[in-house]
């Protein structure tokens, strides 16, 4: 959808992701990973508001803590609207603000979905009218999980997981996320894993053991197809998780304790710290989130696949 530029806010509305499955190969030259995932959006978002203004910025509210986000030029939106501006020649400048619920640094991709509502959004407000294809790669441009924010749903990323194909999900799948009172740095995850690679070389199994070219699990893609949670349960997996356990050991006792109350499966979302806990149905997905916040854990209901970032109001 292209407009004008306009004198009011467009609001865009971008979802949160988990990883339902995420492989991880061994780390590139260039100090990066390739990865096979599995993307869902999920039903946690972030709203973004965009005016007409002579320069680019951006500040933030929400219902999680934004005191320590930055809003200079190093936050993804402002580049991704400052990217789309010189990308479509546009001289203006654009006034963002965001009203955050995913996470911050919690595996989920909240920034990456800010910067997805943002081009969306900038595309809206400046009447660019770049083709799809065109903002998918501007999105690749800004950050692995940015063009999934952009499509949602459910799909499969490989590469550094901005090489999407997208998956047939049959239904709606209930999850309860539990929310860290703290963050955990991807490139730490990373590092964390490719050290434990390195400690346990020859008696390390094959969950984190490093593999040429990942690909993700044909159990997880029948799941989805049938639409069938407890097929999904059996199929959950992310590398990663093993490093997250090592630097956040508390994060394998709370998927034990979700386990315990009721869940299918819970994994690291990601590179953590959000435990995604995969519910039967709704019915049980709603005990599960009154169990976890009775152990005074934030607990939140969601669904998925949802649709990815989408122009709410003009």
């Amino acid at each position: 959808m292209t407009i004008a530029a306009a004198d009011e806010a467009v609001h865009v509305r971008a979802p949160g992701k988990i990883n339902l499955f995420m492989r991880v190969g061994e780390a590139g030259g260039d100090g990066y990973h390739d990865v096979a995932t599995a993307y869902q959006a999920v039903s946690l978002y972030e709203d973004v508001r965009a005016w007409p203004d002579e320069r680019v910025s951006v500040s933030f509210t929400g219902s999680i803590d934004v005191s320590g986000l930055p809003t200079d030029g190093s936050n993804l939106a402002v580049k991704a609207a400052k990217l789309l501006a010189r990308t479509a020649g546009v001289p203006a400048g654009v006034r963002l603000e965001i009203e955050k619920h995913v996470p911050i640094a919690g595996g989920m991709g909240g920034g990456s979905a800010d910067a997805a509502a943002t081009l969306v959004a900038c595309d809206a407000l400046w009447g660019t009218g770049l083709p799809k294809d065109e903002l998918h790669r501007l999105a690749a441009r800004l950050g692995a999980d940015v063009p999934f924010a952009l499509t949602g749903g459910t799909a499969i990323g490989t590469g550094r997981g901005d090489r999407l194909s997208p998956a047939l999900a049959t239904g709606s799948f209930h999850w309860v996320l539990v929310v860290a009172e703290f963050g955990l740095s991807t490139p730490a995850v990373y590092r964390e894993l490719d050290l434990l690679r390195i400690e346990e070389a020859g008696r390390i199994g094959p969950a984190t053991a490093p593999i040429g070219s990942p690909v993700v699990a044909a159990a997880v893609l029948q799941a989805l197809r049938a639409g069938d949670a407890r097929l999904l349960a059996e199929a959950l997996h992310n590398d990663l998780q093993f490093a997250a356990f090592r630097l956040e050991p508390a994060l394998r006792e709370l998927i034990d304790l979700g386990e315990s109350a009721g869940a299918l499966a819970g994994i690291v979302s990601g590179s953590g710290p959000t435990v995604a806990f995969l519910a039967a149905d709704a019915e049980s997905a709603i005990e599960l989130q009154v169990a976890l916040s009775a152990a005074r854990l934030t607990a939140l209901h969601v669904h998925g696949p949802v649709h990815g970032a989408r122009v709410i109001h003009l």
